[in-house]
């Protein structure tokens, strides 16, 4: 099941359809596009790379990937800085921090470098509105991860029988997809599933080591936890793990966000129930497409929305679905 905003996949659609009739750059006048990923070791993001990849060789312009090796501000500012220093032609971000990336990705604005992000965003993620100190950027591409949030307590409420104790495992505070994630999953416990008690939510820091380590605490806490929503790749992961080293598989529900291969094998065991994956590829591909479209002239929607597909062990094995499992 694919859901995608009908405003994005419209814009999206113009924005390819546009980019047919655009002759190729010569090879002297060869654009760059830089990419800046969260962190370069998640399988997410290699993902990414391989659609920004394609969409660059298509298009005969130079892809440039650099990041830091954690999804930390500290660590990926001096990256940024560095990638400004090369002077590209436009820079694709998944900011790594709503606030503390507002000053660093505006020395690229004042460079001359159009800046677009991708994934998460800076500010409110709404540009190009004339007002705030964050609305500089040409765009933002990535998946409606309200609606994702909500749809993984959908999910998480069915497997629990709409009743009984979860939580949300996630990274920091501060950081807009995940944010955004856990605020669609109250918001839907909330209004929908009124006998779903959301436990209060623990922030790992990125680590699946101290999500599993949380786990097993929410539990020793809680020996009625029912469920956890793992609200990204790390996240979900730990929490699995930690539902295994508790000997709960298959009575504390877990419902992941993000595809990486490892969350599959756990879909096909049985420790997962579900996994929402997100379409990084897309993303990539649509990041330099829109770059590549500012840049020769063309206007580009500041949102361009991608989408979901759902995994769970009715499909797992569909070659359709498993296309979506992020590259390790």
């Amino acid at each position: 099941m694919k859901r995608r905003s009908i405003l994005g996949a419209a814009g999206a659609a113009a924005l390819t359809m546009s980019l047919r009739a655009a002759p190729a750059a010569a090879q002297e006048d060869r654009l760059t596009i830089a990419l800046i990923p969260g962190l370069t070791t998640d399988a997410f993001y290699i993902t990414m790379n391989k659609g920004a990849q394609a969409a660059a060789d298509a298009l005969g312009v130079e892809l440039v990937f650099q990041g830091a090796p954690d999804f930390n501000p500290v660590t990926q500012v001096p990256v940024l800085d560095a990638v400004i220093a090369r002077a590209p032609d436009a820079i694709l971000i998944a900011p790594t921090d709503t606030t503390q990336l507002i000053e660093p990705l505006r020395k690229a604005h004042d460079a001359g470098i159009p800046v677009i992000t991708v994934d998460t965003f800076i500010g409110n993620g709404q540009y190009q509105t004339g007002s705030g100190e964050a609305d500089f950027p040409l765009s933002y591409i990535a998946s409606d991860n309200v609606l994702g949030g909500r749809i993984a307590a959908r999910a998480l409420a069915q497997a629990i029988g709409g009743t009984g104790k979860v939580y949300v495992s996630n990274v920091n505070p501060g950081i807009s997809t995940t944010d955004q994630r856990e605020e669609g999953f109250k918001a839907e416990m909330a209004e929908k599933f009124p006998n779903v008690e959301v436990l209060e939510t623990q922030f790992n820091e990125n680590d699946a080591n101290n999500a599993a380590s949380q786990l097993q605490a929410v539990f020793a806490r809680n020996p009625d936890l029912r469920g956890v929503f793992g609200a990204n790749t790390f996240s979900a992961i730990g929490a699995a793990n930690g539902v295994s080293q508790a000997g709960q598989t298959g009575t504390i529900k877990v419902v992941a966000f993000d595809a990486p291969g490892s969350t599959v094998e756990n879909i096909k065991s049985g420790l997962v129930d579900m996994a929402i994956a997100q379409h990084p590829a897309e993303m990539g591909y649509f990041g330099v497409v829109a770059a590549y479209a500012h840049l020769t002239g063309q206007s580009i929607p500041t949102l361009i929305g991608t989408g979901f597909t759902i995994i769970d062990a009715g499909n797992v094995d569909d070659p359709e679905v498993a296309k979506y499992i992020y590259a390790e």
